[in-house]
């Protein structure tokens, strides 16, 4: 589940300047051009589990670095699938990564069991996952209907929403890592599609996490940050970001100053 902090994310490259806003759930299912990409071995093992969970009746939608994809049109291929399904699940998800072949990675890596339930095969990993690791909150049945439903490869999966994914990310802010180069991307992608008043009441008194993000959002790509609804920014007692427009060159080099490494979605005229 956990992905790499900001300053290893060598593999990024320049992307387009928006991703189609997919953040709202809808009845047809949105191809995924990524999902080519992975590698077949790779995508069986994930189709298993899938195929099994369907057939034990669990609910479940994907998270992670997939889902990440799905709302930047980047793939970070971190070679584990993040399951999202409900705490009464979790039994049923553990006999059905069995069935598919995996085995409990505890032995092979020791992991907290409260949140979370990992399975392998090889080298590749299947999470599934009933809790915010910090135990904030729990999967709840919106994670698992409210995203989108998407095409990889021959299968339909809902991810879940993007206001859920950056809710978990918000609190991966730890000595070694961090998961707020995502969460910036994925407001620069989704800026328009995010429901800002649903993120604001999950976060509830954690509020000033977003602050902080978006405080960096706009010294980044103030152009960006400017279409963030001005009620937002006063909900967080936040100044408004300013609507001047910045060059992708201009953005590139402030977050240059971050990380030298390209990571970061530019918007910039």
């Amino acid at each position: 589940m956990l992905t790499p902090h900001l300053s290893s994310r060598s593999d990024r490259r320049a992307a387009p300047r928006r991703a189609p806003a997919v953040s709202k759930a809808r009845a047809d299912s949105i191809p995924q051009p990524w999902s080519s990409r992975l590698p077949d071995d790779e995508w069986q093992v994930y189709q298993r589990v899938i195929r099994e969970a369907r057939k034990a009746g669990v609910r479940f939608a994907f998270g992670g670095a997939f889902a990440t994809a799905v709302f930047t049109g980047e793939l970070r291929n971190t070679k584990d699938f993040d399951l999202y399904i409900l705490p009464e699940d979790r039994d049923a998800m553990k006999e059905a990564t069995s069935l598919a072949g995996l085995t409990d990675h505890f032995d092979r890596l020791p992991y907290d069991r409260s949140w979370i339930y990992r399975a392998s095969e090889g080298d590749v990993l299947v999470d599934a996952i009933w809790a915010m690791a910090n135990q904030r909150a729990y999967v709840d049945q919106t994670w698992l209907t409210r995203g989108p439903l998407v095409g990889i490869r021959d299968e339909q999966v809902r991810a879940i929403p993007i206001e859920e994914l950056i809710w978990s990310k918000l609190y991966v802010l730890q000595r070694e890592r961090t998961d707020w180069g995502d969460v910036i991307n994925l407001i620069s992608a989704q800026t328009d599609s995010i429901d800002w008043d649903r993120l604001l009441d999950r976060l509830s008194t954690d509020a000033p996490l977003l602050t902080a993000v978006l405080a960096v959002t706009a010294w980044l790509d103030p152009g960006r940050a400017h279409t963030i609804p001005q009620s937002v920014w006063n909900r967080l007692g936040l100044m408004p970001a300013r609507p001047d427009a910045q060059s992708s060159a201009g953005i590139q080099a402030r977050a240059g100053l971050l990380d030298s490494r390209p990571w970061l979605r530019s918007s910039g005229g």
